[in-house]
């Protein structure tokens, strides 16, 4: 059985900002990761890292950035 909302393309409704390839690549990254189960927070920065996504300053993720950049994204 499909569900009944597959398919549908949801605004964005939380975020009031434009996405820019940055966050694009950001939010790729973390799916893939959410999508192999990985969701705690030491993996999530690993994984970030693996994948080159880099954090806004253009260093490596920490536990810290990622915590500042997810309240700066609203998320």
């Amino acid at each position: 059985m499909t569900h009944p909302l597959a398919g549908i393309d949801y605004p964005h409704q939380c975020r009031d900002w434009e996405e820019t390839p940055y966050t694009k690549a950001l939010g790729d990254a973390l799916e893939s990761l959410f999508d192999r189960s990985v969701h705690d927070l030491d993996g999530i920065v690993a994984g970030l890292n693996e994948a080159g996504v880099a954090p806004p300053d253009g260093g490596r993720w920490t536990a810290g950035k990622f915590q500042a950049e997810m309240a700066r994204l609203g998320a």
